[in-house]
């Protein structure tokens, strides 16, 4: 098969893990194949030198306004400087131009703001990192913003969770290209979980709002997320927490941010998605797994939170 070509965008600021990561991963699949499968592309305003948020220098390869031709893979990166970066005209052309000729358009962590920027991002569902989902919401309401995944795929359009997310991201590029045998050797290589533990939901749930500072609410939301299809109430979970009914559901709202009941259901829809996107199981399987008892509970759900059925969410983003 032909060699692809991943384009990565940085700039001065940028997080050297969103870069680094993702690399790490295209590099291991090329080893892995024993084949060049994928062309790694570094490019910036000018080619040279950029220091990354913690210091570190990088080299970029390639002035992006150099780049033509069609690209495979873009991929933009995130970290502090993208604040700066999202006024730079320039760069936002290019990187519009770049994506109005590539197969998929990728961001990493805050490089979705980048993608925003260029109206990438219009009419779509898209992500970042928890930390500045509300700003990317706000700032470009024309973008559907999920706070919970640690990666969204919206058509040709994936976009990342922060940092380490974007090795989550390329690990799920690379099975899409090369199938999930290789990209499962590569995870091992690099000690990752080709799915994280629990699905996604272990971390997108307790990120979804926050994390208790009390030791019996955490492992409250701990059990949520280990065991969205047992018994989830009030009740249940103020036993696990060794608290009182009334002050386990006055404490969980000032800590967590949302009710008990709504930080299930949260939980139970992203379990319920994963699900639907990774298996074959059918939709009632799906729902009694995830916790919401009968595929019509289930369906209720997801068309008052997502706006669209359990099947046709299936349809529309499950992998090939």
């Amino acid at each position: 098969m032909a060699e692809r070509d991943v384009v990565l965008v940085i700039f001065p600021g940028f997080q050297g893990l969103d870069l680094i990561g993702p690399v790490e991963v295209f590099a291991a699949a090329n080893d892995e194949v024993a084949r060049p499968a994928y062309r790694l592309r570094v490019v910036a305003q000018e080619a040279g030198p950029l220091s990354t948020s913690s210091g570190v220098t990088v080299v970029a390869d390639e002035a992006i306004d150099q780049v033509t031709g069609p690209t495979d893979t873009l991929m933009v990166v995130g970290g502090e400087g993208t604040y700066q970066a999202i006024d730079d005209d320039d760069l936002v052309h290019h990187i519009a131009r770049l994506a109005d000729g590539a197969r998929r358009v990728t961001s990493v962590c805050s490089g979705a703001f980048l993608l925003a920027q260029a109206r990438l991002l219009d009419g779509r569902r898209a992500t970042t990192h928890w930390r500045v989902c509300g700003l990317l919401a706000s700032t470009f309401p024309e973008v559907t913003v999920e706070p919970d995944p640690i990666f969204v795929r919206d058509g040709n359009v994936w976009t990342s969770a922060g940092v380490t997310a974007g090795m989550d991201l390329a690990l799920a590029l690379v099975e899409d290209d090369l199938g999930r045998d290789v990209a499962l050797a590569i995870a091992r290589r690099l000690v990752l979980f080709l799915r994280r533990p629990a699905n996604q939901s272990q971390f997108s749930a307790p990120l979804a709002a926050q994390v208790a500072e009390r030791d019996g609410l955490r492992e409250a939301q701990r059990y949520v997320v280990e065991h969205p299809n047992h018994d989830c109430t009030i009740a249940a979970l103020s036993d696990v927490a060794v608290m009182s009914e009334r002050n386990f559901a006055r404490c969980f709202t000032a800590q967590v941010g949302v009710t008990p009941a709504r930080y299930v259901e949260r939980v139970r829809v992203e379990t319920a998605r994963r699900l639907l996107e990774d298996t074959a199981e059918g939709v009632d399987a799906v729902a009694s797994a995830a916790g919401f008892g009968t595929s019509e509970t289930m369906r209720r759900t997801f068309l008052r939170l997502l706006r669209t059925s359990p099947s046709e969410y299936r349809r529309r983003f499950r992998a090939a």
